[in-house]
């Protein structure tokens, strides 16, 4: 997560984080957290094929930057997909509906990476059952480059206010294959209050806040030693934890000032927003929720080629008690009787973001 110039000193009142980052100097201007950013760089910096497709893979989005993937390596020319239970998220995603999406977008970007190599990615989904492996796939020769594949390395999920520019027909209609894209004001209107009212219901839940923040990583060696969770890093952010207004304490505590401002930054965020799309499916079995992160990512890449920017907004659909009430009006505003909502996400014109930490590829592979 980032906050743009104009957000911090607005948190700040303007004085505190300039006289922070002032008297901290070249500290704060070495706040990347290089090591944690090195898989983007690595991408592609494999001779075996299977490594060459995984280095790729592991960029993709996922719930809470959580990365739960891991790839045996044990049979040749093939690798073995497995969830990892460590990585799992019981209080906002407490039936694993959410990581099974994550985990379809790591194999979407899995055969999509395979195709510079010439390689297609057969894919038999959960072949021990629903209790094993969630994949096993065999690169075989003879694909060609996927159209998308030039946009991996530029795929981000964009956590900023949109511009207030309408998404062009012409755009929404070849997204349009991906999921259903909605540009009417009044539906608009309708999902950016649901979604606003739901974010807030996350947050006054103690339970699933406290998930949040303890994934939340504070500052570069924070971020560089654990890189997945909720990344609070650059010289802004840190300003605000050297002047003690953003610390893990406070943003338990919604009577904070530190909580207040995060909550006005997210209602500015999720109101600056002039289209949305949603992928439903006809179910809501394991293989729906694969099939939903496989459209998914192939969206956010779709969008990047289009000069859109996309971020899941996930919240409504999250299915815990005190959600019910926003997850029932999400599938009577978006679904068909019968249909699952697997994903709902913010569409518009928004800025360039930094890329998501991930953990190096060695630490994903099983028998390598």
């Amino acid at each position: 997560m980032t906050l743009n110039r104009r957000k911090t000193l607005t948190l700040l009142g303007g004085g505190m984080v300039v006289a922070a980052a002032a008297s901290a100097g070249t500290f704060l201007a070495t706040r990347t957290p290089t090591r944690a950013l090195d898989p983007w760089r690595a991408a592609g910096g494999y001779e075996d094929p299977r490594l060459f497709a995984l280095s790729y893979a592991l960029l993709a989005p996922n719930p809470h930057n959580r990365q739960p993937w891991l790839a045996d390596l044990a049979d040749e020319d093939a690798l073995t997909l497995y969830r990892d239970e460590t990585r799992d998220l019981p209080q906002t995603d407490p039936h694993l509906r959410q990581i099974f999406v994550g985990l379809g977008c790591f194999l979407e970007l899995l055969s999509v990476a395979a195709t510079l190599r010439g390689k297609h990615a057969e894919t038999r989904l959960f072949p021990e059952g629903p209790d094993g492996p969630v994949a096993h796939v065999r690169l075989k020769n003879g694909a060609s480059r996927d159209p998308l594949a030039g946009q991996m390395l530029d795929r981000r999920s964009c956590k900023e206010p949109f511009a207030d520019t309408p998404v062009p027909q012409a755009a929404a209609g070849e997204l349009a294959g991906h999921g259903t894209v909605i540009t009417a004001p009044e539906s608009v209107a309708r999902l950016r209050k649901l979604t606003w009212d739901a974010w807030l219901t996350e947050m006054h839940t103690h339970r699933t806040l406290k998930e949040s923040v303890d994934l939340m990583r504070f500052g570069k060696a924070e971020i560089n030693a654990n890189p997945d969770g909720i990344d609070l890093g650059g010289p802004f952010l840190e300003s605000l934890m050297l002047a003690g207004v953003l610390t893990r304490d406070n943003q338990l505590d919604p009577q904070s000032a530190g909580f207040r401002e995060g909550v006005a930054i997210y209602e500015e965020m999720l109101y600056a927003t002039p289209a949305y799309v949603v992928l439903t499916t006809p179910g809501n079995a394991r293989t729906d929720q694969i099939a939903a992160g496989q459209r998914w990512l192939r969206l956010n890449l779709d969008t990047t080629r289009l000069g859109l920017a996309l971020h899941p907004v996930s919240q409504a659909l999250q299915e815990y008690a005190e959600m019910k009430p926003h997850y029932t009006e999400a599938h009577r505003m978006l679904a068909k009787p019968g249909e699952t909502v697997q994903m709902l996400g913010r569409l518009g014109y928004g800025p360039k973001t930094p890329r998501t930490p991930r953990w190096p590829l060695e630490t994903r592979i099983l028998n390598g």
